[in-house]
Order: structure tokens, then sequence, then C-alpha cells
């Protein structure tokens, strides 16, 4: 029998051609920061040995081998639509089954139960929350547990300028198709929607102080994520740089350096634990 980093499910659907390719290497130059989060989720969940847990949008397997460090003996599932993000998961140490998917088609079509359904920084890319959330928490086994942190920054301003600059009367004619972006709820709603299901509920939000190398610092962080698909709808390389260009001028006056010429980058995240009754 092949070890388990190499077993992997045929792929059900490709990455949405009008997106352009995940960038691990780009998105793992804040390898740290991208993960901390993961951890302090992980590290909260009231789970003691689970058998099975699945990691959905896993990317390039780094919040799947958070979850192999905190429960060793458990059977991990990493989905991920990105074909190049799973690439850089299966070449890597994690012992898991890789699987090619979207989470909203899995999350429709999946029997299969899990102790643990877990997703860290990639339910904002799906929309439609109210009919998600209760989905993914079907496939928690009894006893398991849903957990799920996605950024909650889309009114901060290094988010909110990508889309009041894509929409500005010189760059909203050359957006031919409008560019994917994120999807995220504030705290009540999401308990709304999962206190009628869940047995526990946990929701909290916390605010991670990052210190980057000034503007351009967010700039790189948002082309591994949250500009991608903005700079993916754009027509030619020139566009491209003249968007970011235009993207760093309107972050300067709200991200300025301090003493020491680096800058404060906050960012905030929220978290939900959904526990499954028994």
């Amino acid at each position: 029998m092949p070890p388990a980093h190499a077993i992997d499910a045929a792929p059900l659907c490709r990455y949405p051609k009008s997106m352009s390719a995940w960038n691990a290497t780009r998105y793992l130059r804040f390898g740290d920061e991208r993960t901390r989060p993961c951890r302090d989720l992980a590290s909260r969940i009231d789970l003691p040995a689970p058998r099975c847990a699945v990691d959905l949008g896993c990317g390039p397997g780094n919040s799947t081998a958070v979850l192999a460090e905190r429960w060793p003996a458990a059977e991990l599932t990493g989905l991920d639509s990105s074909p190049e993000m799973l690439a850089t998961a299966r070449a890597g140490a994690t012992a898991a089954r890789w699987i090619e998917n979207d989470i909203a088609r899995w999350a429709a079509e999946e029997t299969a139960r899990f102790d643990l359904v877990f997703s860290n920084a990639a339910l904002q890319w799906v929309p439609d929350h109210a009919v998600i959330f209760p989905r993914l928490l079907d496939r928690v086994a009894p006893a398991g547990v849903l957990a799920v942190q996605v950024p909650a920054e889309s009114d901060a301003p290094a988010q909110r300028l990508i889309r009041y600059l894509a929409a500005s009367p010189h760059w909203r004619a050359t957006f031919t198709q409008t560019p994917a972006d994120w999807h995220t709820e504030p705290p009540a709603f999401y308990y709304d929607v999962l206190a009628p299901r869940a047995a526990r509920l946990e929701i909290w939000e916390t605010e991670y102080l990052q210190v980057v190398d000034g503007p351009e610092g967010i700039v790189e962080w948002y082309r591994g994520t949250g500009l991608r698909p903005f700079l993916s709808a754009l027509p030619s390389d020139d566009d491209r740089g003249r968007f970011l260009a235009e993207y760093m001028a309107a972050l300067r006056p709200h991200y300025p350096p301090r003493a020491n010429g680096r800058v404060l980058f906050p960012f905030r995240r929220l978290f939900v634990l959904a526990y499954a009754g028994d």
C-alpha cells in the first residue's frame, strides 16, 4: 500500500478559469503569519482524539500540518480547488489524502462524516454562508466539531481600497468581469445560523497586529490572497502593474511608518467552533 501522502482522489473540478493559478511560494512568504491563526484555532478545539479530519481549503498544506501535529493519529484529508496548491501540499511531509475539489460542491455532495471539519482562511471565498455552514455542520460526526477561521477584514482599508479602486472611473471599464471577493458576515450571523443546530458554539474575533516593511509588504500580502482575483481579471501585465502602483499609493495614508520605518498592519479574524451533539 502506498504511503498516505501519496494517496490522491481523482480531481472533481478545476479552479475557475477566470481566476489565475494560486502561487504557493507567494502565499508562504508570510507563512508564519498565515499559520498563526490556524494554530490558535486548533488549540481551542476540545476534541481529544479525532479519528478522521478534513481540512477544507488546505492550500499548500500548512494548515493540514498543524492538524497532524495536534492529532498525529488522525486520518487526514486535505481538500483544495487549486492544483498548484495541492502540488505543494503533496510534496510536503504531511501524511494525508489530498483531494482536488470545490468546498461548496464537496459540502453538497459528500456523504461521509468526520470527527473534525476544519477550514482555515478559505470559506471567505465561498458565497452564501447561510447555506454552506449548516451543510458543513452536517458533515460532522456525533460529538465532533466544525472549526472555521476566516478573515474579518472586509471593511479594513487594505481590503476596502481594492474594491474602491476597481470601481473607480479609471478602472471599472477595464474589468470585463466582476472579480471574486471575500464573503464574511458579522459574528451574530454565524450564531443565528449555527445555534439551532449545534450542541455547543464558540465564536470570537482576534486582531493580529502584523509588522511589515512598508506598504509594499501589505501589497505583497494581498497579492497572495485578496488581490489575486482582481489582478487576474485585468487584461495585461501593464494594467496589473498600474493597478498595483495605484493601490500602493492609496494605502500609504492609512498605514503610516512608525519611528523605525516599519508599518503596523492590523488583521482581524473570526473564529467559529460548532460542536455536534452525541
